[in-house]
């Protein structure tokens, strides 16, 4: 049968942090970690979103569940939610890097950065970063980064990485969902060089039902992508199901640092977690230290003081 939710580890006594968690796969993966014990801190951009999801969670039965505001495309949004983890909470055993965008009209960040690169990959790098001092010591601490099956098609643009002299907007989504598994597999091995208790995964989701798709058509107004989403409904499978690659990353006790896992059925699109191979680009340590080197310089240039 696959690894299922069942198979979750016990979870009390851990704080997991989820980025974009008042829907699809932010959502049931909140929902499954508080279930099984977790206090989750929902860190979200719409303070109305994320108070639904909350009331929905704690209809459940549920408690432990926190909200934090975090806008990704702003970088001194970050500062300010890594700030309220460590006042209120002061340590952290998961963060779950979940919150994306998908292909919308080119638009800038607070700081001047294409929206997606900045959302996708920078926020979630400089929050990572940000955490890591909470995490470090404690027993099992993962950061798991949630890229998508679009980091096989994507390629990194070193020399128009924010499409300011030709922008593709889906161009621009696989970069970034190629940044986060490089990011991820980077991460794990300067931890590991540091000997450092906290380890780094990826996950895909697959072809997953979420906000993402219909958020996509509405900001672009493209019939023919509304039409094809139609067309390939029966292929996708639900937010829940896309959720279980990354909460196995997060919880399996068989899951290692550096790993990677997506969906085991056809064409990795829907099935139960395996382990999965990353991209060809991510695989190259030499472009995985560039990526980083250049977006660790971004995230010092721009934040200001909070």
């Amino acid at each position: 049968m696959g690894w299922t939710l069942k198979d979750i580890p016990d979870q009390t006594g851990r704080v997991a942090l989820v980025t974009g968690a008042n829907s699809g796969l932010g959502l049931e993966t909140s929902r499954a970690l508080l279930q099984k014990g977790a206090t989750v801190l929902m860190a979200c951009r719409s303070q109305r979103k994320s108070e639904a999801a909350r009331r929905d969670l704690l209809d459940l039965g549920t408690t432990g569940v926190d909200l934090l505001d975090l806008d990704l495309s702003d970088l001194n949004s970050v500062e300010r939610c890594a700030n309220a983890v460590q006042e209120r909470y002061g340590r952290l055993d998961l963060l779950m890097n979940n919150a994306g965008l998908m292909a919308p009209p080119r638009r800038l960040s607070v700081q001047g950065f294409e929206m997606q690169f900045a959302v996708n990959h920078l926020g979630h790098m400089a929050l990572t970063q940000r955490l890591l001092p909470l995490m470090e010591g404690r027993e099992d601490a993962r950061v798991v980064t949630v890229t998508s099956g679009a980091q096989y098609f994507g390629k990194m643009q070193w020399s128009d990485l924010q499409g300011e002299r030709r922008y593709d907007r889906w161009k621009a989504y696989s970069q970034s969902k190629l940044a986060n598994v490089m990011f991820a597999l980077e991460l794990n091995h300067r931890l590991h060089k540091q000997n450092s208790t906290v380890i780094s995964l990826a996950a895909h989701p697959g072809l997953a039902r979420t906000n993402l798709q219909p958020v996509s058509v509405a900001a672009t107004g493209a019939w023919q992508e509304s039409l094809a989403y139609r067309l390939m409904d029966p292929l996708f499978q639900s937010a829940a199901m896309g959720a279980l690659p990354q909460l196995h990353a997060a919880t399996a006790s068989s899951a290692k640092g550096g790993e990677h896992f997506g969906p085991g059925g056809f064409a990795s699109m829907r099935g139960m977690p395996t382990r999965q191979p990353v991209a060809r680009p991510a695989r190259d340590a030499e472009q995985r230290e560039r990526l980083w080197r250049i977006s660790d310089d971004m995230i010092l240039c721009n934040k200001s003081e909070v």
